[in-house]
């Protein structure tokens, strides 16, 4: 990793899926949501999509819209948790945008989501940084 200063993200990086899902004991834990990363200005911003999909909630399950707000909070205190953690030379200066998440009427709560804004940031972090695969060889 080089050690000039930079910014996260560098470009959009969008539709970054993250899972956080574990299912060991009862209760089990889980969260799916698809986030973009977005440069701007500087520090930290997150924002719900106007037309944000909801997977697995209705008005029959168990989960209220107030339950919804709080796995919106949680992610977002997941997600400045670990941009928090970024490397000594990296700056976070991003908008990150909720697009759509996936609920478990008994499994998902706030600290599933939080756990899942730690994966998508590294999952963000992983699709800026690291080298992209490049062609294969065929070998003969």
């Amino acid at each position: 990793m080089d050690s000039e200063a930079r910014t996260f993200p560098p470009r959009p990086i969008l539709g970054v899926q993250a899972v956080y899902a574990r299912q060991s004991s009862c209760p089990a834990d889980f969260a799916m949501v698809t986030v973009d990363f977005e440069p701007r200005e500087g520090g930290i911003a997150f924002q719900v999509a106007a037309d944000l999909d909801i997977g697995g909630w209705d008005h029959r399950s168990g989960i209220s819209r107030s339950d919804i707000a709080t796995f919106h909070t949680a992610l977002d205190s997941g997600v400045r948790e670990a941009l928090a953690e970024l490397g000594v030379g990296t700056t976070a200066a991003v908008s990150v945008v909720l697009r759509s998440m996936r609920v478990h009427e008994l499994d998902s709560h706030a600290k599933a989501f939080r756990a899942a804004g730690h994966v998508a940031v590294r999952n963000a972090l992983a699709l800026a940084y690291e080298p992209s695969p490049g062609p294969r060889r065929r070998r003969t």
